[in-house]
């Protein structure tokens, strides 16, 4: 019985639980442990901006291998934190924060951004820009409801830091918002934390645009439109578009690269071919596994980072791979101005996905672009960033547009060869001295010979300038004799090549009252022919006085009109390659050369000095390459300083003489 009664009292005790909680519901019969509540407080900045707010805040950092005792070169791995948030009532389109890195940073990875400076790992020891990626856009809190995911954005940052003491991380010099009609005052600085609100500049006054539901398009040296066509559940066709804008750029057989994020892969192209096939990739990878019956013998392309290449011209007609406009111009890229149909390329691709992307609506482009071709200008390219479909015309002929279900852009801009890294270079010589200035020891890079045979940082020694036209390894006894004759040192190890395929010489021609004129000279060193060539050269305010160029094509580059490009004529734009001498057993080999006068007025120019620098160019270029210049150019009456230095021994021995008969003749007196 006093079991059953237990038994009772406990059954009640479970039935009142409940009403004890509704009347106490402070009372706890439970304890909890480890839950302690999070801060969710917002930044007080963040919460006081309207307009767009930033803030970076550091982490702790750690030393990397090789351990040194040198404090500024040891190097520490670090991670940091960036935030952008929209808290205005206006969207920001194609966000960009810009990070004033100051410690000789490397980027080696950030979630939710791109750099602006192109792949990881990236140098940001002058800063970078963060580019949102995939989300460009930031929109308000009011269309979306405070969605976070849509109007903010989180970086998580890791990278390489030199230098510095502790385990904190420097903090960058700066952060803002870089994007036209935005200002930003000084950022703050607290506790590991920097931050910002920018604001729209109430007197920027943008021009008047066509109201766009994404970014407007971006003018660059070379645009490239990723515009997507058809679209399946499990596969898309995608057409890209490469257009040449700038008067200088080119390319001649041009190699396009990107990365896929997702898993995709090219099934068949048109207009393109893919370097390499590689079907094994993707047998080994989730698209191997998501379609087992799919023969990847035929696939066109299975890497993650393919490169494509343009078709020859004899694919053109091609039914299955060709019959695209603007296709098969064997990777051929020419300024507008020259040949408006060679100024573009176009090609498709099929893309196949993998899950979760299994919907007609899943788009994502490739990322980290990048071009190249043969001696042309080296591209930087940015992000894709969406923008407006492309419209083109109706394929039945009727007066109507149809649109691309969505389209991407890539802008690429042409960098500045780094030092040593280009890819042509740059002699000088003048009427007035009779030694050439050959091109700079190791203009186009010194990797491919043994430096402990020369000298790659030595000043190259002056040159008859015959000995110019040929090849450097047969220079050396003529540049020996000539130092000789000149009375110039040569050093015990000589300097190294410049191992440029192409050379320029700008040979100062004349100089007269009402103008001047030079000889522009171009070499062609390799074993390759160069079919329609091209050159430039900017000279400065001399520019402006630009008359006639007179066996090749000539015209000056606006808007400054600084700038003489110039071409072959029709029929002679064809640049032979190096060729074997009369006798290939005692004769050295000739290079493939072009040359032409130049001539320039100085009317209304004021004062110029042509042999003091402004008749030597400020920058050359050759099929849109920058060329490496001369560090000095040849001075006026040098010549007759080395005369007086040749007979300084007998001008001496005179003042000698002349002393002894002087002393003689007075001790007669």
């Amino acid at each position: 019985m006093k079991k059953i009664r237990c038994y009772i009292h406990l059954n009640l005790l479970f039935l009142l639980i409940p009403i004890i909680n509704l009347q106490f519901p402070m009372l706890s019969l439970a304890q909890d442990y480890d839950d302690p509540k999070k801060d969710d407080t917002p930044p007080p900045g963040l919460l006081r901006c309207n307009g767009v707010y930033m803030s970076y805040t550091t982490g702790n950092r750690e030393k990397l291998y090789p351990r040194t005792a040198n404090v500024t070169a040891q190097a520490w791995s670090f991670k940091s934190t960036a935030m952008i948030v929209n808290t205005g009532i206006e969207e920001v389109k194609g966000w960009q924060m810009f990070v004033g890195f100051h410690h000789r940073e490397i980027i080696v990875s950030a979630t939710g951004a791109v750099s602006s400076d192109g792949d990881f790992p990236v140098d940001a020891s002058n800063g970078t820009t963060f580019i949102g990626s995939p989300n460009t856009d930031l929109k308000t809190s009011i269309l979306t409801a405070g969605d976070d995911t849509q109007i903010s954005t989180d970086i998580e940052i890791t990278g390489t830091v030199f230098g510095g003491k502790g385990t904190a991380t420097p903090m960058p010099k700066t952060i803002k918002l870089v994007n036209d009609g935005w200002q930003c005052p000084a950022a703050t600085s607290k506790g590991g934390t920097m931050q910002v609100c920018c604001k729209r500049n109430p007197k920027f006054k943008s021009k008047e645009k066509v109201k766009t539901k994404f970014m407007p398009r971006q003018h660059g040296d070379l645009n490239i439109i990723y515009d997507v066509l058809q679209a399946y559940k499990s596969n898309y066709m995608a057409q890209v578009s490469i257009e040449n804008n700038s008067p200088l750029g080119r390319l001649d057989h041009w190699n396009l690269t990107w990365e896929w994020m997702r898993g995709e892969f090219i099934y068949s192209l048109r207009g393109a071919h893919a370097a390499e096939k590689s079907p094994g990739e993707c047998l080994s990878s989730k698209a191997g596994q998501f379609y087992g019956d799919l023969d990847f013998s035929q696939v066109a392309n299975c890497q993650k980072k393919p490169i494509l290449k343009d078709l020859p011209a004899d694919r053109k007609e091609d039914k299955d791979i060709g019959k695209l406009p603007f296709c098969c111009k064997n990777g051929t890229l020419l300024p507008v101005h020259m040949d408006p149909s060679k100024s573009k390329a176009i090609f498709q691709l099929q893309v196949y996905k993998v899950p979760p992307d299994q919907n007609r609506t899943a788009f994502f482009p490739p990322q980290n672009w990048k071009i190249d071709g043969i001696v042309n200008p080296q591209y930087k390219c940015g992000p894709p960033i969406r923008v407006d479909a492309t419209p083109f015309p109706d394929p039945s002929g009727l007066q109507a547009t149809t649109y691309a279900i969505a389209s991407w852009q890539v802008v690429c801009n042409i960098t500045k060869p780094k030092p040593k890294a280009a890819r042509c270079c740059v002699s000088f010589s003048a009427f007035y001295n009779d030694s050439a200035i050959p091109c700079n020891t190791c203009a186009c890079g010194c990797k491919d010979i043994d430096t402990d045979t020369c000298n790659a940082n030595a000043r190259p020694l002056l040159l008859p300038p015959d000995t110019l036209l040929v090849p450097f390894d047969n220079r050396t006894l003529k540049a020996k004799v000539w130092a000789k004759q000149k009375h110039m040192a040569v050093p015990k190890k000589l300097p190294c090549p410049d191992n440029c395929g192409i050379s320029l010489n700008w040979h100062l021609n004349s100089d007269y009252g009402n103008g001047w004129s030079a000889r522009i000279t171009v070499f062609n060193w390799g074993k390759n022919a160069v079919e329609d060539w091209f050159g430039a050269v900017d000279l400065g305010k001399a520019g402006l006085g630009y008359e006639n160029v007179y066996s090749f094509n000539g015209s000056r580059v606006p808007p400054k009109n600084q700038t003489i490009f110039f071409q072959g004529l029709p029929g002679m734009n064809y640049l032979i390659g190096l060729t074997n001498g009369t006798n290939p057993a005692r004769d050295p080999q000739v290079p493939g050369k072009m040359q032409s006068v130049i001539s320039f007025k100085k009317k209304n120019l004021g004062s110029l000095n042509i042999p003091g620098g402004d008749g030597f160019p400020k920058k050359v270029f050759f099929n849109g390459e920058e060329c490496e210049l001369p560090k000095y150019f040849p001075k006026k009456g040098s010549a007759k300083r080395l005369s007086c230095i040749r007979f300084l021994p007998s001008i001496l021995l005179v003042i000698t003489t002349f002393i002894a008969i002087s002393d003689r003749f007075l001790s007669c007196v």
